[in-house]
């Protein structure tokens, strides 16, 4: 479903079963997999793909060269930059133009969820199945299935793919289990967690 007050430039592609909403806004060459939802007055950058199945809710803004994997949930008012060096001028005064600097992206990976408000500060990534909390700013890589906190953003624990935060279960071999599913994780360093036991599908 496409909103007649959406500004979606033709040359983007939209597969079946997405849904923008009002002033949402999708500039060229974006592609948007199938059973994507973005909400009203979201921005989607030049080229970017959004995942099957993800959500970039009301107002978040993703510049290009964002990379947004399947399953991805963007929260409202959300921002993904893309300037590492953000600058309206040059050192001569001159204004910047499109050739004056160079775009980076954030990268964020499958399941992972950007709380409201946040701010991802390129380059990162997000790791798979990661939770960046709400207000938090991103400025460093966020590990697989870590929970994000804070300014600057610090992993304060893990979450699991239900997206609860998990319970240790054992210290001697580090253990780690969501206590929705059941599922258990080893944690293998200070900040890599790894899944032993996989959700059905997989």
């Amino acid at each position: 479903m496409l909103s007649e007050s959406a500004d979606v430039h033709p040359s983007a592609v939209i597969h079946e079963e997405s849904t923008i909403w009002h002033l949402a806004q999708v500039r060229e060459n974006a592609e948007i997999c199938s059973g994507v939802v973005i909400g009203r007055g979201a921005y989607i950058g030049v080229g970017v793909r959004v995942g099957a199945n993800s959500k970039i809710q009301n107002f978040a803004q993703v510049y290009e060269p964002a990379e947004i994997g399947a399953g991805v949930f963007i929260g409202p008012a959300a921002v993904l930059t893309n300037d590492q060096y953000p600058r309206a001028v040059n050192p001569n005064g001159t204004k910047k133009s499109t050739s004056d600097w160079d775009p980076v992206g954030v990268q964020v990976l499958e399941g992972a969820s950007v709380g409201a408000r946040a701010v991802c500060v390129a380059p990162v990534t997000i790791g798979r199945w990661s939770m960046v909390a709400a207000g938090a700013v991103v400025v460093s890589d966020v590990p697989d299935f870590a929970l994000v906190v804070g300014v600057p953003a610090r992993r304060i624990g893990w979450v699991g793919r239900q997206g609860a935060r998990l319970v240790r279960v054992s210290t001697s071999n580090d253990l780690w289990e969501c206590p929705i599913t059941l599922l258990r994780y080893r944690q293998v360093s200070p900040e890599k967690l790894i899944e032993i036991t996989s959700a059905a599908g997989d």
